[in-house]
């Protein structure tokens, strides 16, 4: 009878999905982009019992924007936008000085997570500017990419809108997409850590192990929200606190006093409630987080 000792199995591969952005404010869109993943992936991490885990990844601040939102506000928002639901949020870019580029925040994960299955998501206006990012041709050598189609853009006239789609990235990435969300579920082939550069039989090897990431085209249309759109729509909303005060504070005592209540009622509602078409692009918790603090004023952005 052999005494050795049975190793306890180790856990699968887990499956890490990331949805990188400034959230300045998080909207609907971005969370029904990493739901769509989810929902698409859920199924595939339960046949292969893997963890699946699908984050919100908020940044320091964009290497494109001179200007954006206080980092405890932008993550108390993602909070409150993600409540009720299976995503996460993921904290390592935001506390961070900028710039930070994504290629240091893939390469970071693939370290975290060297077994794992990393795929990041992004929008097809994003994707097809990869060759304008820091190292963007390079992220496939660390995750798979999950690519969404935007509304905003013209569906190609063919049978196979997905093939089309692939030449719309840059040319040294469109031989990665692939048809199947499944592939992206496969754990990436990561060059070993050259520790003597002249062995010839490392690098040998290491040519024969090229990383593998692939790229997958949601054909899906997303909602074409933008959050500076919003921040626009919030600078042009009455803040509130000059139209609630009657007008007998001001001197004027002509008006009924029901009438001031109406007024001061009216304005409070406007505030409270948000209008079209800011009520269909973000969450109500987030909305009045925003007024709370009155985030986005206009002299704040000017």
């Amino acid at each position: 009878m052999s005494n050795t000792a049975l190793q306890p199995a180790q856990p699968a591969p887990a499956i890490r999905a990331y949805l990188g952005g400034s959230f300045d404010p998080v909207h609907r869109g971005h969370v029904q982009m990493a739901m769509a993943v989810y929902q698409r992936l859920l199924p595939l991490a339960q046949a292969q019992q893997r963890a699946l885990y699908v984050s919100l990844l908020p940044n320091a601040r964009s290497p494109f924007k001179r200007q954006s939102s206080d980092p405890k506000h932008r993550l108390a928002m993602l909070k409150l936008a993600i409540q009720g639901t299976p995503l996460y949020i993921d904290e390592l870019e935001i506390w961070q000085p900028p710039p930070v580029y994504t290629i240091d925040s893939v390469r970071t994960l693939r370290q975290r997570y060297p077994a794992d299955s990393l795929i990041f998501i992004m929008g097809m206006d994003s994707a097809r500017s990869l060759n304008k990012w820091q190292d963007g041709l390079q992220l496939t050598d660390y995750v798979h990419l999950w690519v969404f189609y935007r509304d905003t853009m013209p569906v190609p006239d063919t049978d196979n809108a997905r093939q089309a789609l692939q030449y719309w990235l840059p040319t040294p990435l469109q031989a990665a997409v692939t048809d199947s969300p499944a592939a992206l579920t496969q754990p990436i082939s990561q060059p070993s850590f050259i520790q003597t550069p002249t062995d010839p039989t490392i690098e040998q090897a290491i040519l024969k192990n090229p990383a593998s990431g692939r790229i997958y085209i949601d054909m899906r249309q997303v909602a074409a929200i933008s959050s500076t759109q919003i921040r626009q729509t919030l600078q042009q909303q009455p803040r509130g606190d000059s139209e609630a005060v009657p007008d007998s504070a001001a001197g004027n005592h002509t008006k009924p006093v029901i009438d001031e209540q109406m007024t001061a009622a009216s304005a409070i509602n406007a505030i409270m409630n948000p209008p079209d078409p800011l009520a269909k692009w973000l969450n109500p918790a987030v909305y009045h987080y925003i007024i709370a603090h009155q985030l986005y004023s206009a002299a704040q952005f000017r």
